[in-house]
């Protein structure tokens, strides 16, 4: 069944999600930075989330606050 939310509701939810994005992209970035050299394909990995967690982050931040922020590739 469709759920039916009020902008309110909705402006919670957007920032519920970026709050726990911003939490897993520091909790991806401390792991990259524990890992190092000593193991690349976990570092690639934890790289490659901390990117995607950053992205997120600036699509929700946009919505959140549009032009806020300077356009970033």
């Amino acid at each position: 069944m469709t759920e039916v939310v009020d902008s309110d509701e909705l402006l919670r939810r957007i920032q519920r999600a970026r709050t726990c994005a911003e939490e897993e992209e520091r909790r991806w970035r401390g792991r990259l930075d524990s890992l190092g050299t000593d193991d690349p394909d976990r570092a690639r990995e934890a790289s490659g989330r901390v990117i995607a967690y950053e992205a997120v982050l600036r699509v929700l931040d946009e919505i959140l606050t549009p032009g806020r922020h300077d356009a970033r590739p």
